[in-house]
């Protein structure tokens, strides 16, 4: 929680450092620090002093002298804790940005159980010295393994750890070119739904069906139902938290969930989102035993 900088020395002098004891030649330690220093925003910084950074600033330099070693392995013991809410929180988005980016394995110890489940994919609960529970932030809050981890978790607020990926559903859509009016309508049956969406061959979403005008065109004896395709409708990406998923449930149509090449993994039911957070008591697994804190693994994250 200290950010441990050289006051008297500048900004890339200390994102260098790590490089420098390490025997690096001066040109190739600053080239790499200056990367460092840019992947956190700070380049422009690079000749100033300490002094004239804000804390999350200085933090930022701590994590670039970490990056510019191109370590396996980075330990963040509680990195955080001493910066104010709304620039622990920026840092925290930043954390988790570059590990996306960059793949690093990381250890972050942490006695805050909502930073953990922020920042990490996988998290180890500790008591009085032991591991009680590792698992993922869905399977720490959905299924804690005693009622130490239980009561842990009370006031965790589901909607912001749950993502769409918890309660997705298959999507089971029809295709405008295979598919007849009545076979839409019978799929809607069968799925207890009053929507449905169409793909085309490359999975991709051409839009979504509503019964009522299915039941018109039906009516009239059409087969074909492309004139009431409709191109708007809810969509979100599978690791979309619960929160995030709020308002597209309003009106009550399934909102579809696409991969990053555009194609319908599945979707989710609002009902399916309501019933997720209010499910009040979490299935307990086992009655383990157990050091009092959190390891979040981002990649690997620890809260201690």
């Amino acid at each position: 929680q200290h950010f441990a900088l050289f006051p008297h020395k500048t900004v890339i002098y200390n994102a260098s450092y790590g490089l420098t004891i390490r025997g690096e030649k001066e040109e190739d330690a600053r080239e790499r620090a200056l990367e460092a220093l840019a992947m956190v925003g700070l380049r422009d910084w690079a000749d100033h002093y300490p002094e004239n950074l804000s804390g999350g600033m200085q933090q930022r330099v701590g994590l670039a002298r970490g990056l510019a070693t191109d370590a396996d392995i980075l330990l963040m013991d509680e990195a955080f804790s001493a910066l104010d809410p709304l620039i622990r929180r920026e840092m925290q988005d930043e954390l988790v940005d570059l590990q996306e980016r960059l793949q690093k394995t990381i250890l972050f110890i942490t006695h805050d159980l909502g930073e953990a489940l922020r920042v990490g994919d996988r998290i180890a609960i500790m008591r009085d010295g032991y591991v009680v529970q590792i698992g993922t932030p869905e399977e720490i809050v959905t299924k804690p393994s005693n009622e130490y981890v239980a009561d842990f978790i009370a006031d965790v607020d589901s909607g912001r750890v749950l993502t769409a990926e918890f309660i997705m559903s298959p999507a089971e859509p029809v295709s405008a070119k295979k598919h007849l009016v009545n076979e839409a309508l019978k799929r809607m049956d069968r799925l207890d739904s009053d929507h449905l969406y169409v793909t085309n061959k490359d999975k991709g979403v051409d839009g979504l069906l509503h019964r009522e005008d299915l039941m018109a065109l039906y009516a009239q004896g059409e087969d074909k139902f492309d004139s009431v395709i409709k191109g708007d409708y809810p969509r979100a990406s599978l690791n979309s938290r619960l929160n995030e998923l709020y308002p597209l449930s309003t009106n009550g149509v399934p909102i579809a969930i696409i991969d990053e090449n555009g194609r319908l993994d599945g979707v989710v039911y609002p009902l399916h989102i309501f019933e997720a957070l209010t499910k009040n008591d979490p299935v307990l697994d086992t009655n383990t035993s157990g050091s009092n804190g959190v390891h979040s693994s981002n990649a690997h994250h620890v809260e201690e």
